[in-house]
């Protein structure tokens, strides 16, 4: 028999608040946090916004020592899991160390780190590069200074599937729970690739909006769409198991029913047309989570606001859901914080927890018409208050990676 999994505790740096509390804030006053892009000069650049954290220091979130051996991602990712921690209410006094788990993952890590040495290297020459760039560069190093932070010395690791680890990460946790490796696990991701590498490359890839306009440049599922706007931030949670957490007295926010994952096999970087890849996915979280599409309230939609993802995925919810598709309510988050790439999963988890708590399903910001082959509800215009019994929330990432989880309201 798998065990229950239960949400204990959030934690979240975002472009729109650097706690959850503020974050949905924000959210809930359709708070948009794209703007000017401050970490460099981009006259030489076509994109000039993205959505950048703003105000986080560092040495007020952790140990000031540790936080100079961090990358930014690394940063974020231990701030979003000490306050996911501290909500949780757990004393590692009380527990066994070794049940206590972390896979928070990054899709990039630390693209500055990379640029700043490379100069040096350049310039200066191979001897003089930072001891320290291998560490603070790769992206397993979120997942390790948590651990390093709070003591966890359960199993740590990180998923790497692009704009899907996210959602990949917290739904290996929730299967490390379901089959005894863990009694809690804290999962998520990290990004903090706002820089000139990152910002060119996906330029050259024409994935990113190229508008100037902060309130029209993530615009999901609208016809006028021209990509994404990138993000950065973490989302971390705590999964348990629900003995366990009764246990101890913790307050259970949601429960987890449902994962799925799947691949494409099919294109680099496009979904695949039909969509058939992701509803797998969505079918795979209702199976496992006991549901009929009917009983699906609400779908945190990756919706990047590129060409491609927005129709195939409209397609794939069509295709999961079929005659229930048009009476589920869909938004896109990505249209207040941008892409967070490796954290939009563990952000957007927290935004669906939040949606069942508060019965409350934000708009989709920014998007006033929808492209005709996007003819699903996706919250324009206003938000929707209605009861949430039940999410679904996906993931897609470059390469095929689909991930998608099913939370419901913890009835106990």
């Amino acid at each position: 028999m798998k065990r229950r999994v239960v949400v204990t505790g959030l934690g979240a740096v975002t472009p729109i608040g650097n706690t959850v509390e503020e974050f949905w804030d924000g959210i809930k006053e359709g708070k948009v946090g794209i703007g000017e892009i401050t970490k460099f000069d981009t006259t030489e650049y076509k994109v000039k916004i993205a959505a950048e954290v703003k105000d986080f220091q560092a040495k007020d979130r952790m140990d000031f020592k540790a936080a100079r051996r961090m990358e930014p991602f690394s940063q974020y990712a231990v701030a979003a899991a000490k306050e996911a921690f501290e909500d949780s209410g757990l004393d590692m006094s009380k527990e066994d160390p070794f049940r206590v788990g972390v896979i928070v993952g990054s899709g990039i890590g630390s693209l500055q780190a990379v640029e700043k040495e490379y100069e040096k290297i350049r310039t200066k020459g191979p001897g003089r590069v930072n001891p320290l760039l291998v560490p603070m560069m790769i992206s397993n190093m979120a997942a390790g200074n948590i651990s390093i932070q709070l003591g966890l010395k359960g199993k740590c690791t990180n998923v790497v599937t692009a704009c899907a680890s996210g959602t990949n990460c917290i739904g290996d946790a929730f299967r490390a729970i379901q089959y005894g490796d863990a009694e809690v696990m804290l999962a998520g991701g990290a990004e903090g690739c706002i820089c000139e590498t990152g910002v060119a490359g996906f330029t050259s890839l024409t994935a990113l909006s190229t508008s100037t306009d902060p309130m029209k440049a993530s615009r999901p599922f609208d016809k006028d769409r021209d990509g994404f706007v990138l993000g950065e931030g973490a989302g971390v949670v705590v999964l348990e198991e629900l003995e366990h957490a009764k246990q101890r007295g913790a307050v259970i926010y949601a429960e987890l029913v449902g994962y799925g994952s799947t691949g494409d096999a099919y294109h680099i970087t496009s979904p695949a047309e039909d969509g058939s890849g992701a509803a797998k996915a969505m079918e795979l979280a209702m199976e496992e989570g006991g549901i009929e599409p009917s009983q699906v309230d609400y779908i945190n939609a990756h919706g990047t606001s590129t060409h491609h993802n927005d129709l195939f995925e409209t397609r794939a919810i069509k295709l999961a859901l079929g005659e229930a598709a048009k009476d589920v309510v869909i938004n896109s988050t990505k249209s207040m914080i941008g892409h967070l790439l490796g954290a939009a999963g563990g952000v957007e988890f927290i935004t669906c927890v939040k949606t069942i708590q508060d019965n409350f399903i934000h708009q989709t910001v920014g998007t006033e018409t929808a492209d005709e082959e996007c003819d699903l509800n996706y919250a324009i215009g206003a938000p929707i208050e209605k009861k949430v019994d039940y999410v679904l929330t996906n993931s897609l990432g470059f390469g095929g990676h689909n991930a998608v989880l099913l939370l419901k309201r913890y009835e106990g």
